[in-house]
């Protein structure tokens, strides 16, 4: 269609709706142009297998057909997807592929060999570690903060450097990290749970300041969540002992 033809066609068409024909006038053409490029290719592979066939033994190419239906689905799935993702009202988000993530968990029981093991390697009750693993990042590997703290137990990256976790995003060496940073915690804090928690949550130099678990709104939900969290599951598991208590 020419401008002019275009011009009196679209006159008085609203600014929203003029962007959308504006579109499908453009969509039509690559179509046609993309038909046209098929037809040629048809053509030119139609003629040339009048003059060379193929000799016996060889693979023989695909028919004049195939190779036009090929390239005219090929040029309008292109022309397609670049003129939709410049229509107006249409996210070019919509037309990429899914983000890459791993999603939560649910409940963790992919992971419980890994949470009882580590548990008692280091000393510590696998239901609290269960726990604190749900608090932290709700069992989903690739959960981040805004401070940085990343993975399963959500360490950061010096404190994970220093436990010797390379990867913290990785489930074994992130329960691994966590469960040896709550024992040495735990350690630390004379074996107490409620303290061990609290010092994981806002630093082992606040609670040695307070004498026990800091006068922190947050970090008194923590504590209390991550020790119901780990109740729940004793319930749910009757035979999980203390680490301690394992044969």
């Amino acid at each position: 269609m020419s401008t002019q033809a275009l011009s009196a066609a679209t006159a008085g068409v609203p600014a929203g709706e003029l962007a959308i024909v504006q579109r499908v006038q453009q969509l039509q053409t690559l179509i046609e142009s993309a038909r046209l490029v098929a037809s040629g290719t048809a053509l030119a592979s139609t003629a040339a297998s009048t003059t060379a066939s193929p000799s016996a033994g060889q693979t023989a190419s695909p028919s004049a057909g195939q190779t036009a239906n090929t390239d005219f689905a090929s040029a309008l799935q292109a022309a397609t997807t670049a003129d939709a993702s410049s229509v107006e009202g249409v996210a070019p988000a919509a037309y990429e592929p899914a983000a890459q993530g791993a999603s939560g968990g649910g409940e963790g029981g992919e992971y419980e060999a890994l949470i009882a093991q580590a548990a008692a390697r280091n000393g510590v009750d696998p239901a609290v570690l269960h726990g604190l693993i749900e608090q932290e990042s709700g069992f989903n590997p690739s959960a981040t903060s805004s401070a940085g703290a990343s993975g399963l137990t959500q360490l950061m990256p010096g404190t994970a450097s220093s436990l010797g976790v390379a990867n913290p995003l990785d489930p074994a060496e992130s329960i691994e990290g966590g469960a040896r940073y709550l024992g040495q915690l735990m350690t630390r804090f004379g074996g107490n749970t409620e303290d061990a928690l609290a010092a994981y949550n806002a630093g082992p130099g606040a609670v040695q300041q307070y004498g026990g678990i800091p006068p922190y709104a947050e970090t008194e939900s923590y504590v209390s969540k991550v020790l119901a969290n780990a109740e729940a599951y004793r319930q749910s598991h009757p035979s999980t002992l203390p680490a301690g208590s394992l044969a």
